[in-house]
């Protein structure tokens, strides 16, 4: 098998376009990702999902964003509206467990149907003092193991429904007190302080693909963790992540530099895969070029997660909708 591109790109809009369709057959990237501007009805989706694939000549995974409350890219009629995942388990207090497993099976299954087969969830980042409310509702709760195990029922679920899960901001994004797509979060807690933030990653270290952190930990680096050679470290060896790893946006703008030094930057580092989600053909293209071909470590990784890629499942979905309602 040649080497993907390690790269995950977005798309300009519902269609794809001659360049960008070209740009993708030598670019390779290793999968995409869709937004709500790539978002029409349901044949339009699904032809567009079979066009990025197509363009690559194989199954790339096709990735969203579909956490629910303000981050889901699918809307009614197309999926179901869900409330934010902190409001949601709080409602379903101690049957958050199951309610979220149910939640997120039906969530694969409405992905599944529109040719869509990775969901960028679970997100662990733990509730602290202070979390900015661009990432606080999208939280689970304020306790590392209750995060731990909530997790793992989304991913679960997920996988039950036939879609990979991406567990996000390793090694924790909770601490943030200002949104990482506009400005540069600093931590400034211990080491000691920090296990608690990193206590969920390490419980779901088993999964296959995982999404970086935009943030500065200062006991360890100045730098941003994405960019962060010590903080690779931290995620490959401490938290024992050893899944294909994936930068956040390379986009936004906590980071400093061109796309091109941010993108060779975090492959330096030891990311495995830069993620540019804006589908700016020029900016995809200067990113292709500083990303190159994935590393051979790389590459075992990305065919490690799609070995074990879940087949879309057959789920009884009234029976699972009627159980979530019942635990209401």
């Amino acid at each position: 098998m040649s080497r993907f591109g390690a790269t995950i790109f977005g798309c300009e809009g519902r269609r794809l376009g001659a360049a960008e369709a070209a740009f993708f057959r030598e670019a390779q990237p290793f999968g995409f990702i869709l937004f709500g501007r790539n978002i029409g009805d349901a044949a339009q989706i699904r032809a567009l999902c079979d066009a990025l694939r197509n363009s690559v000549g194989r199954e790339a995974p096709i990735l969203i964003d579909q956490e629910g409350g303000r981050v889901q890219r699918l809307r009614a009629p197309l999926a179901t509206d869900w409330s934010p995942p902190l409001d949601f388990v709080s409602a379903a207090g101690a049957r958050a467990e199951r309610a979220l497993f149910l939640r997120y099976a039906l969530t694969a299954a409405e992905l599944r149907r529109l040719g869509i087969d990775t969901n960028c969830a679970p997100m662990l980042d733990v509730v602290s003092e202070g979390t900015h409310e661009f990432l606080r509702n999208r939280c689970y709760g304020d306790d590392p193991a209750l995060v731990a195990r909530l997790g793992r029922a989304v991913a679960d679920g997920l996988l039950a429904g036939g879609v990979m899960p991406v567990v996000k901001h390793i090694p924790g994004h909770g601490r943030s007190r200002v949104d990482s797509h506009l400005d540069l979060p600093r931590v400034t807690v211990s080491r000691a302080e920090l296990e608690r933030d990193f206590a969920p990653f390490r419980a779901l270290s088993d999964l296959g693909m995982g999404m970086t952190a935009h943030l500065v930990y200062e006991a360890y680096d100045p730098r941003p963790a994405t960019v962060s050679a010590e903080m690779l470290r931290l995620i490959r060896e401490d938290i024992g992540f050893d899944g294909l790893l994936m930068t956040d946006d390379i986009s936004m703008q906590a980071l400093a530099g061109s796309l091109s030094e941010r993108s060779a930057a975090a492959l330096a580092a030891g990311c495995d895969v830069v993620l540019h989600c804006n589908g700016a053909l020029a900016e995809m293209a200067a990113v292709a070029d500083a990303a190159g071909a994935m590393s051979p470590r790389a590459q075992a990784r990305a065919e490690a997660a799609l070995a074990v890629r879940p087949a879309a499942a057959m789920l009884d979905i009234p029976a699972l909708t009627a159980e979530l309602e019942a635990l209401f």
